[in-house]
């Protein structure tokens, strides 16, 4: 049996206070568990809960270190708008 190492992601995620959060992590659903019980990240300790509005699955960790890096330089519209995208094709999956 071939074990295929976990692929990473990078998130969004909007906080309580409507701030943005971006990071990245191998078992993403895990990680938002991890935010909203206060051990994740130091930024989302005290913005709880938080939302999943945006992820982006990555062949290696450093290209997801790399993807992270280049969304956090992005002004708020454009993290809202790849939230935004992801949304509708969310949607159209249900259909």
């Amino acid at each position: 049996m071939h074990n295929t190492p976990p692929m990473p992601f990078v998130y969004i995620v909007r906080c309580a206070d409507d701030t943005l959060y971006t990071g990245w992590a191998v078992d993403l659903a895990a990680r938002v568990v991890v935010h909203n019980a206060g051990r994740g990240a130091k930024y989302t300790r005290t913005r709880r809960p938080v939302k999943l509005i945006y992820s982006e699955e990555l062949p290696t960790r450093a290209e997801a270190m790399k993807r992270e890096r280049q969304i956090k330089k992005y002004p708020r519209a454009k993290k809202l708008e790849l939230g935004q995208r992801m949304k509708l094709i969310r949607r159209r999956r249900k259909r």
